[in-house]
């Protein structure tokens, strides 16, 4: 469970300097984070 909250917590991190440096990888970094997160909820 904890781990979970991590995974999440460095991917957001990780998106929010991406987009930070490079606005228009916003699109895609989201896409990324859906598709990460759908992933690690069909694992549990």
């Amino acid at each position: 469970m904890t781990f979970d909250y991590q995974m999440q917590s460095i991917i957001a991190l990780v998106a929010g300097i991406l987009i930070l440096v490079m606005p228009r990888l916003l699109n895609y970094v989201i896409a990324i984070y859906l598709i990460i997160i759908g992933v690690l909820g069909l694992m549990r």
